[in-house]
Parts: structure tokens; sequence; C-alpha cells
């Protein structure tokens, strides 16, 4: 997926993981569980361009409401 062998904000180790992917697209919002290079340091997270452009498709989707192939989780709310 990378070829760095340090992160490249803090130089710490990198490992492969599946992590969570919170996406925001209009009101909507989705989770979606991808594979992606972490850093054990600072925990910043590297994506492959490939999710990078899912996580795009995704927010357009969620922005155009079309959500339909979309498991629903529950509801979300905003507290004032």
């Amino acid at each position: 997926m990378t070829a760095l062998d340090k992160c490249p904000v803090c130089s710490g180790e990198l490992v492969r993981k599946q992590v969570e992917k919170l996406l925001r697209g209009g009101n909507h919002t989705a989770v979606v569980t991808v594979d992606a290079v972490v850093c054990l340091h600072c925990g910043e997270h590297l994506y492959s361009p490939d999710i990078v452009h899912r996580f795009e498709q995704i927010r357009a989707k969620l922005e155009r409401q079309e959500t339909d192939d979309f498991l629903p989780l529950g509801q979300s709310f905003q507290v004032q």
C-alpha cells in the first residue's frame, strides 16, 4: 500500500491495520472499515489512492442522499 518505512509526520513505526473511518456528506454520516497504514507513535492514518477515491465516492453519495445501498446503523443527534 505504501513505500514509506517511517511516518511522514513523526518518523514513527508504521503498521498495517483495519480501521474505521467516519465520513460525512450533507446531513448524513457513514462508517466504513478499510485497510490503512497507521503510525504507532502519533496515530497518523495513511490510505492508498484507491481508498481515498472510495471515500470521495461515499461522500458524494451521502451528499446526494443516495443511501439505499448503505446499511443503517441507527440515528445521529446534535446536542446544543
